[in-house]
């Protein structure tokens, strides 16, 4: 009789043990399975976070101009990144806010104000510090963004919109630092800085409600000729690639006077957390594996020993010990493909649920305790793909060989006679 046969008969006749052996495969197939949707989800949220909230590379530099800083920009490693050139700028057809306090009589005699405008030309508003953490915030319109490149637009505080009666999509005009030329720009966003005004008088570009944001090549034209970037920083992936960053900063820059600093807070609290639970899942499968392993391994040797009457009857016939090994094959192997489609199944059903409790949705408080409370981390995405369960299949399979060849070797020193004559 066909041995792949006898193993279906086999299976039928003992309804009971199969059904013990298709319990224990599914149980298997679902951790291991549970393990690699978790790990998959694990990375997927972990390059969404990395991409979110990033590691933040600040450089400053004497003689850093807009250009070089877009240099390092296009580094492969850079997927955002922000320059800062500071300029003071005058006004026309509106008034700048003045210090409610009086004037001290000698401050600023005989001076003449350079500009009460504190013009700050940007490529990513987003990236700056106050709007990065919160505490200033858009409150119409929009910021400064990589499209705005070329562009005269801007985005002024409240109090200035405010007093002058403003609002987006109205034009104002800035008079350059030299009063050469005027450059008429139009409001794409109003902002509000928590700061207060100061109880003692302050010039006017350093009232929080004089600040503008402009796209850099606005506040180039502004500052009559001003090249020298404050800073700029640049958003990477994770704090391995600072390193590499570094060295590229100093072959663009140079070492002199290079000041490179790297904030990764924001990673370490909250990309951190996540690769440890993809780590955890990686060891949950081979775990399970090796387990699964040496428990289906312990069933099949006593099923071996159980069924040594039935193994000696089909030797004395002239049964080869292979096909007693590959029914044993078989019969672990039918069972264990019902088991993975069962496992796929309770996977997709309960996956997500469970990839929420052990991954979770970042809140906005944690967040913010980090420093990126605007870049929330995408809830896990767990999903049950053929490939992955391809990959259970495939342990599965490899671990009903191993568990059915391993203990089968023990049939290849048996002998009918000794089998059949043993009264144990």
């Amino acid at each position: 009789m066909n041995f792949v046969k006898r193993a279906g008969m086999s299976l039928g006749a003992r309804k009971s043990k199969s059904a013990v052996l298709l319990a224990i495969f599914v149980v298997i197939c679902t951790l291991l399975l549970g393990g690699f949707l978790l790990q998959a989800a694990a990375a997927r949220q972990e390059a969404g976070a990395q991409r979110t909230i990033g590691v933040d590379a600040t450089v400053e530099k004497k003689g850093l101009t807009a250009v070089l800083a877009d240099r390092l920009g296009a580094s492969d490693l850079v997927y955002r990144y922000n320059p800062e050139l500071p300029v003071r700028a005058g006004a026309r057809g509106f008034t700048p806010l003045t210090s409610d306090a009086p004037k001290p009589g000698a401050a600023g005699a005989g001076k003449k104000e350079r500009g009460p405008l504190a013009v700050d030309g940007v490529r990513d508003s987003g990236m700056l510090l106050p709007f990065s953490y919160g505490s200033t915030k858009i409150t119409a319109g929009r910021g400064i963004t990589p499209e705005d490149a070329g562009r005269k637009v801007a985005v002024i505080e409240r109090r200035l919109a405010d007093k002058n009666h403003l609002k987006v999509g109205d034009t104002i005009h800035v008079r350059s630092a030299d009063d050469r030329e005027t450059v008429p720009l139009k409001v794409v966003g109003v902002f509000r800085n928590p700061t207060q005004d100061p109880m003692r008088w302050t010039a006017p570009h350093k009232l929080p409600g004089n600040a503008l944001y402009v796209p850099m090549s606005t506040a180039q034209k502004l500052g009559a000729g001003t090249a020298s970037v404050s800073e700029a920083v640049y958003k990477i992936g994770s704090p391995e690639q600072a390193e590499r960053l570094h060295a590229e900063a100093e072959h663009l820059l140079g070492r002199d006077s290079l000041d490179f600093r790297v904030n990764d807070k924001a990673y370490q609290d909250q990309v951190r957390p996540i690769q440890r639970v993809g780590t955890f899942a990686g060891l949950i499968v081979w775990v399970i594996a090796l387990a699964g392993t040496l428990i289906l391994g312990l069933i099949v040797t006593l099923q071996i020993r159980e069924r040594r009457t039935e193994l000696g009857v089909l030797l004395a016939m002239g049964e080869r010990k292979w096909k007693l090994i590959g029914q044993h094959a078989v019969e672990v192997a039918a069972v264990a493909l019902p088991a993975i489609a069962l496992a796929a199944l309770a996977g997709s059903l309960a996956g997500q649920s469970a990839g929420d409790a052990l991954l979770g949705r970042q809140d906005d408080k944690q967040a913010a305790a980090a420093g990126a409370p605007d870049a929330e981390i995408a809830p896990p995405t767990v999903q049950v793909e053929p490939a992955t369960v391809g990959k259970v299949a495939g342990i599965g399979l490899g671990i009903s060989l191993v568990s059915t060849v391993l203990p089968g070797i023990g049939i290849l020193r048996l002998h009918p006679r000794s089998i059949l004559t043993d009264t144990e």
